[in-house]
């Protein structure tokens, strides 16, 4: 009766987690967007840094919405994910919102990247000197890159439904649901490692970046506490922090996916309750980062 009573209780302590992480993802990323509109209505223009913060805190609430909608018709209406209509809205709109803060989170690592960096390949100084242009043209790709995976999400589904429709048995239903779930998150997969790898690498790059910077000091004997050493240590604390959130948030839905396909419960539950860390967390990142949010921030706390 006792390990009854504490498996329904897990439910609800987890559900409190994620209530708890949503509203403060929700404040975090509101409070860079209102910061940032009220600037942009002061001065009358935005640096693209802060158009890029703004979208993607923007992305991250919608994140967080998904996931909380998702969280409780999981728990309460798991019908929901047999039907094709709801199935298509839920996989779309995870799809969605998990490509836009994936994707401007990575722009965001490149943007760092091109403004901190310092190489002499003319390559390197031809998108040094477009970097908006070279931001806008990874934008468009990034959005030919969820249009093409919400096709091939498309496809998994309608097959999916097709089969189910000519076989009505509930046993065939839960079994080629976990095939048709194996290619979904293979899909998803395969279009997450792409920005992810694309940060990875604006990371080791800004990593070379630093250490060339840092010779360069050595032989000048100017020392290693300059505004470029510390524009390149922030802008590396802000991408690896990125990097280990959004490892932390994949491998989450990974296992959460694995857990769920062997019926253990309570290990997809706290896996879903892990993953919640990265949409609500990392937006205080930013926040910390930037000088003008952490001004706010600072004065905002200290009002109260």
């Amino acid at each position: 009766m006792q390990i009854v009573a504490i498996d329904k209780l897990w439910p609800h302590i987890f559900t409190l987690i994620i209530i708890t992480e949503f509203m403060l993802g929700n404040l975090s990323n509101g409070f860079i967007v209102l910061i940032n509109c009220i600037d942009w209505i002061n001065k009358g223009k935005l640096s693209l840094v802060d158009k890029i913060l703004i979208v993607l805190a923007i992305s991250r609430i919608g994140l967080l919405w998904e996931i909380l909608v998702n969280w409780f018709a999981t728990l309460h209406y798991p019908a929901l994910f047999v039907a094709g209509t709801e199935l298509r809205l839920v996989i779309f709109a995870w799809v969605a919102a998990n490509h836009f803060s994936l994707w401007l989170a990575t722009i965001l690592s490149i943007f760092y990247l091109l403004k901190i960096a310092s190489f002499s390949s003319p390559t390197f100084l031809y998108l040094q000197w477009r970097v908006k242009k070279v931001i806008l043209m990874i934008l468009l790709g990034s959005l030919i890159f969820s249009i093409l995976n919400m096709i091939k999400m498309n496809i998994h589904i309608k097959d999916w439904v097709d089969k189910c429709e000519r076989n009505t048995t509930w046993n065939f239903k839960m079994s080629d649901f976990a095939t048709f779930s194996e290619l979904v998150v293979f899909t998803m997969t395969m279009f997450t490692l792409i920005p992810f790898t694309v940060a990875l690498v604006a990371f080791v790059l800004l990593i070379f970046s630093l250490r060339k910077h840092l010779q360069k000091m050595q032989l000048s004997f100017k020392g290693h506490r300059d505004l470029r050493t510390r524009a390149h240590t922030t802008a590396l604390k802000t991408v690896i922090l990125f990097l280990l959130l959004y490892a932390t948030f994949f491998l989450s839905f990974l296992i959460s996916w694995i857990s769920e396909t062997n019926q253990a419960k309570l290990v997809h539950m706290l896996c879903q309750t892990i993953g919640v860390i990265y949409p609500s967390i990392h937006s205080f990142v930013p926040i910390l980062r930037n000088s003008k949010l952490r001004q706010a921030y600072l004065g905002v706390a200290a009002k109260v």
